[in-house]
């Protein structure tokens, strides 16, 4: 009986899944023009990245209390993946990090990974190296910009 049952609800599953047609029409799957914005490299910008920071304040000493959170969040959602050095661990290692890139690409890239993947050439490169892509880990706003802090003590900034 449970083979049965089984049986029946993959079926139903499977059959369930798929293109949707409404009747009398044709199955159109080209992109809408939000969609195509969204994959469009040339409205990327390289210096900021995409998502929704367009400035990103930082001050010239380090804000120790924030970098300490930034480790703390980032040993649960970065150093798997990420080394403090600049050797390559799953991803890039981190060293370097905030002299090669402005906070804002930094932020939009920890919080929104996919469009920046889908577009920024040197993610690109960067992921024919990695062959692993950045997953989107969630990050509210205050944990990233925290991760940022601890991306600048990691570089030197006092």
């Amino acid at each position: 009986m449970k083979k049965l049952v089984l049986l029946i609800t993959t079926a139903f599953i499977l059959f369930s899944c798929g293109k949707k047609e409404k009747e009398g029409e044709e199955y159109n799957p080209s992109p809408t023009t939000e969609e195509t914005a969204a994959t469009d490299p040339s409205s990327y910008d390289p210096q900021r990245g995409e998502g929704k920071f367009t400035t990103v304040e930082l001050g010239d000493a380090l804000d120790v209390a924030m970098a300490s959170k930034g480790e703390e969040v980032s040993s649960v959602k970065c150093t798997s993946c990420h080394k403090t050095t600049d050797e390559k661990l799953v991803g890039p290692g981190w060293k370097g990090v905030t002299e090669r890139r402005k906070p804002e690409w930094i932020m939009n890239f920890i919080t929104n990974p996919d469009p920046m993947i889908d577009k920024d050439p040197e993610v690109q490169a960067q992921l024919e190296i990695c062959l692993v892509r950045m997953p989107n880990q969630g990050l509210v706003d205050d944990e990233a910009r925290s991760i940022l802090e601890f991306m600048r003590k990691n570089d030197g900034v006092k």
